[in-house]
């Protein structure tokens, strides 16, 4: 991000007033949630005038509303070093903290902020909600290491639950998902009714027990002249994912799907997703593929919304059992071993290769850096090389990073998801590096299409289709998301 912010000496009156007349334009886009343009005209401003700490404040916000969490991170930190009486620039770094699951470190900008203003109301009550948060974890982690050897999914007593004469929703039969019980539940769920738990924990212990069993990477098979379909990020848009299987058909041993993870989070109806997306997996377990994104991990669904729908919608314990199942999602997909899908993107390294991945122990929450980051978190870059990633973990890859590894491990391209693109796809590295994303108007707000890849297993070429956001029931997206962090977001 070029802002030539070492630039000293004084600053010419003219350049002040054309920076502040582009801040202001980029506020307009800003408002409208067009966070690119907006981006692009606070960097203008920036350049013209690089020691106005509101800038850097500004694009830090846009920065934060795109993900870009590491990006937010040091433009908050920069207006702050501009000005250290600045109170926003405290919040929005502290959101930046927090979204990359530094709840200390936020807690302490908001503890510098209680101090340098005792008299200012607001600063402490984001100080003490900062410090409930950090109060909870920690708890939570004290609880976890003394229950360590208690497997969720092992203490859930279905036989305990009794199934109320009132339901008159889906039912497993002797206990299994069946094509009956998945189409019904699909209907079910349109009419915005909920699965009984009974069946829900079903399908939870079924799926881990299952998953549990594969490695880490996942080798497919697509005969010549069959077809297969890849989708990208679902993030709780459950009407949008009706919408793919009404496009392309329902998923069957002759239509196999791979979904390459961020199935929740920031959609309100992330659960149905969920739910839908485990029980097409345990009825065509082999072919009906889930990969896990950055998205199935707890900090993320700590802030983002899925913890809160399922604690709402179910219980806490349930959220609990999810973070079980998401720790054995497969890290990435290997069709016909020409091509690599995976969440995020490649490496900070050159010397991977498929054995690496295959040898991951994948069942944890994701490190900070290493392959299992990498693969969830990193992101292409047009530049050749590596640069730090703009959402502060993981790496950006360029054209010549991906050439090696695909060269190395005999692959002729890779698929990945994890951003928003306008056309719902993106074909980048000379068409060696694909981007799908499935979530048309993300969080109705960002006007992108969506799109899915379908290809034969002859020559495995891709074909998008594209698809515009279907209507959906008024609930708000992050409706379940920690308040708190939507409140720092404004």
């Amino acid at each position: 991000m070029a802002s030539n912010e070492e630039i000293t000496g004084p600053i010419s009156q003219e350049d002040i007033e054309a920076a502040d007349k582009l801040k202001n334009e980029a506020n307009e886009y800003f408002k409208k949630q067009s966070y690119n343009n907006a981006i692009e005209l606070y960097s203008k401003a920036i350049e013209k005038n690089p020691k106005n700490a509101v800038f850097f404040a500004n694009r830090s916000i846009a920065n934060l509303r795109l993900e870009n969490f590491g990006y937010a991170l040091s433009d908050a930190s920069k207006a702050i070093e501009l000005d250290r009486s600045y109170t926003k620039a405290y919040y929005r770094r502290a959101a930046a903290y927090m979204s990359l699951g530094k709840y200390k470190l936020a807690l302490k900008d908001f503890e510098y902020v209680t101090k340098v203003r005792p008299n200012d109301q607001d600063a402490k009550m984001k100080y003490t909600e900062c410090n409930k948060i950090v109060k909870k974890i920690a708890f939570e982690k004290a609880i976890s290491v003394d229950k360590k050897e208690v497997n969720i999914a092992d203490s859930i007593n279905l036989d305990a639950m009794t199934i109320e004469d009132e339901y008159v929703g889906p039912a497993l039969e002797d206990g299994v998902v069946t094509l009956k019980f998945v189409t019904e539940l699909m209907e079910f769920y349109k009419q915005q009714k909920k699965l009984h738990k009974k069946y829900a924990y079903k399908i939870l212990i079924d799926v881990k027990a299952y998953l549990q069993k594969q490695p880490s990477l996942i080798d497919i098979k697509v005969p010549d002249d069959a077809k297969f379909t890849v989708c990208g990020d679902i993030h709780g848009q459950y009407y949008d994912l009706m919408n793919i299987f009404q496009l392309n058909g329902l998923p069957s041993e002759t239509n196999p799907y791979l979904f390459n993870g961020d199935f929740v989070d920031r959609g309100s109806f992330s659960v149905e997703c969920i739910f839908t997306l485990f029980s097409f997996k345990l009825l065509y377990p082999n072919h009906f593929y889930m990969s896990r994104g950055n998205h199935e991990t707890l900090d993320m669904n700590r802030m983002y919304g899925f913890r809160g729908e399922v604690s709402s919608k179910y219980t806490s314990q349930m959220a609990d059992l999810f973070t079980e199942v998401y720790n054995w999602l497969p890290l990435a997909h290997c069709i016909n071993g020409r091509v690599l899908v995976m969440h995020g993107g490649l490496f900070s390294k050159d010397d991977v290769t498929l054995d690496d991945i295959r040898k991951v122990d994948r069942n944890k929450q994701p490190p900070e850096d290493g392959i299992m980051c990498e693969l969830l978190w990193s992101d292409p870059q047009p530049m050749i090389g590596r640069a730090p990633s703009k959402r502060g973990v993981g790496c950006q890859f360029g054209p010549d990073v991906t050439n090696t590894f695909l060269q190395r491990n005999g692959l002729d391209y890779v698929i990945r998801s994890h951003e928003v693109k306008n056309d719902g796809y993106e074909i980048a590295h000379d068409g060696k590096c694909i981007t799908v994303f499935s979530a048309p108007n993300y969080c109705d707000t960002m006007g992108n299409l969506g799109a899915f890849i379908t290809m034969n297993g002859k020559d495995l070429k891709p074909n998008f289709t594209t698809y515009e956001a279907v209507p959906h029931p008024d609930v708000k997206p992050m409706a379940y998301a920690n308040s708190f962090f939507n409140m720092l977001c404004q």
